[in-house]
Parts: structure tokens; sequence; C-alpha cells
């Protein structure tokens, strides 16, 4: 039994010893225990159901070298127990990869339009979409928390929440800048135009994961406009909430109710800040881990919307595909798989 194996059964001994005290089930930490004991038995289980199959392989190997009919058996044997044990080997360095602590948590994505005037403001539309469909597809709730819409059907801004499980682990690799090549509805010569959008995605902050002195907050309330109903620009329901250490500067007033748009505004700002904690960490990673991730300011280009070629590209993989169509309504599993199975692939060489 190797060291790091020694050190997990003890852990798990530990924690079961822990969670015999009663007092521990009305404690804060007892869900992050009772998740990580389950971790842990699918890791000693794997462990053990290893340990037997090597030993049966070993056993195998001894009778496989004759030629009876034992020999045969132990061969055919000898194939089926490799197979089994290079799917639990599989399995294993996926359970001990390190995980990013942020993977379980549910998101707020902001979505803006950049260089390229109404047409990148349409694709921001069109991103939006995607991102509701694809929440759609995997029963995931989603929820607008504030949105900024242009004249022809787009968004200067758009912020909303997609709450599911493991929803950061999915789609934090679409932070980024998003670049769209097409025909303008309203290009008449039928040229072709480079727009830009930029998404960010941020793990929802739980109060316990950022701390926010009411000191260091300037709350400011106004009359909403635009869009809300009859009422919204007849009370002072809009909240603008400004951390003065930091600078940021959150304002929602999508709904009626003062105390609504405040709770909203904050969700938004705890996450804000933990981002930028996150990116503070991320300064020591690799550089191919932080091309994947993405940098703090998120000036990079990560995938290009070709659609005159029906070509969806992304810059970091250099995975290509088609079908456009399909990829907005939503269709982006096979991307992410293969973002989050190259994310694998550098933690497992890092590890």
């Amino acid at each position: 039994m190797d060291k790091k194996e020694q050190n997990l059964r003890q852990e798990y001994d530990e924690l079961q010893e822990k969670l015999q005290d009663p007092a521990i089930f009305s404690s804060k930490e007892y869900p992050n225990l009772a998740k990580r004991q389950n971790e842990l038995e699918e890791i000693i289980t794997l462990l053990d159901e290893r340990t037997r199959l090597s030993s049966q392989e070993v056993e195998a190997k001894s009778l496989a070298t004759g030629n009876d009919e034992m020999a045969e058996l132990a061969r055919s044997e000898l194939g089926e127990l490799e197979a089994k044990l290079s799917t639990i080997s599989y399995q294993l360095s996926t359970l001990l990869t390190p995980k990013d602590p942020n993977d379980d948590k549910n998101i707020i994505m902001e979505i803006r339009a950049a260089a390229g005037g109404d047409e990148a403001g349409l694709f921001a539309g069109d991103l939006f979409r995607m991102y509701n469909r694809w929440a759609e597809r995997h029963n995931y709730k989603t929820e607008l928390v504030s949105e900024s819409p242009n004249d022809n059907g787009g968004f200067k801004e758009v912020i909303f929440e997609i709450n599911g499980d493991e929803a950061y682990r999915n789609l934090k690799f679409e932070a980024g800048v998003h670049r769209v090549q097409r025909v303008p509805t309203t290009e008449s010569q039928g040229r072709i135009h480079t727009s830009t959008v930029t998404v960010a995605v941020m793990p929802e902050a739980e109060e316990t994961d950022i701390e926010i002195n009411d000191s260091d907050l300037r709350i400011d309330v106004f009359r909403s406009g635009g869009h809300g109903g009859q009422s919204v620009n007849t009370t002072d329901s809009a909240v603008r909430i400004t951390h003065v250490p930091s600078g940021i500067v959150v304002t929602n007033q999508d709904e009626k109710s003062q105390i609504k748009n405040k709770a909203k505004a904050m969700s938004i700002l705890r996450s804000r800040l933990l981002q930028i904690k996150i990116d503070e960490e991320q300064k020591e990673l690799s550089d191919a881990r932080k091309k994947l991730i993405g940098s703090g300011d998120r000036s990079e280009k990560i995938r290009t919307y070709n659609f005159p070629q029906d070509r969806i590209t992304d810059h970091r993989i250099g995975y290509s595909r088609s079908n456009m169509p399909a990829m907005l309504d939503g269709d982006i599993d096979d991307v992410i798989e293969k973002l989050q199975a190259a994310e694998h692939e550098l933690l497992s060489n890092e590890d």
C-alpha cells in the first residue's frame, strides 16, 4: 500500500469516528464532512476492488503459461481482468485529481456586447438563448437578474443565474471573448462582419465565501426606468451598491421591490469579489491551465462562430465542429466535455 492510499484510509477512519458524535449533525461543517465521507467511501471501494482484481490477475498469469484447458481459461480471464483494472485506474485517476472547490456551485453569468455595435448586441442575445436552452436540456433552473436590451432585439448586457448540479464545473470555460463572423441582416452588400461578445462566468458566492463589511458599502436607491411593469418607475426601488475598497459598482432595478433588488445586487457583488479572489489564485497556475481557464480580465478570444463556413472553433483546445443551428439551440455538450477532458489531463500531469 503506497503512502497516498494510507493517507486516504487514515482520513476516512478519522472522519468515520468524527461523524459518530451526534453533535456534529447540527454543526455547519456537517454537510461538507458528509460529502467528503461519500467521496472517500467511493475511492476506498475502488482501491479494495483494484487490490482484489490485481490478486486474481497474478494468479491468472501463473496459470496462463501452460497449454491445457486451465491455461486457456486463465488467458481468457486475464483479458477481462486487465480491462476491469484499466477502468478502475481511470475512475481512480478522475476521483483523485484535485477538484476545483467551486465546481459544485451555481453560477452568475454576464454577457456583454463588445466590438461590433448592433451586431454584437444581437449575438449577445444569441448566446443568452444558447445557454438558456442548454440549461433547459439539463433541467437546470435559470433566473434573469438584470438586462439592458438594445433597440434591435439584442442586449447591451444581460446577467442571469443558472442553478443546477455542478453548474460552475460545466460552464466555467465559457468565460472569455466569443467572436462571431457573419453577414448582418442590415448588411445590403453581403459583407461578412466580425463582432465580439464577452462572457463572464462566476460561481455564486455564499455569505461564508466572502466577508463584506457594511462600512465598505455605499448604497443608493433611486427610481427605476425602462422595463419592469407599471410601478417600476414610480417608487425608489432601484438599488446601486458600491464596494468602496474594490470600486465595484452593481446596479439592479428589475424587481419592483427594493429589498429584492438589493438582495440580487449583493449576490452579484459577492460573486464578483469571489471571482477576483479566484483570478488571484489562478496567477500561480501553469501557462497551459491559464490558457484553458482564461485570464481575470477575460480579454482573450476563446471561440469563433463562423456562420458562412458553418464552423465553430474553440481556440484553446483546437477543436472545431459544424452545425451552428444546433449549437445555438444549446447543443454544446461536446465542447464542454472536451474542455473538461483537457482540464483533467492538465491536472493529472501536474499532480
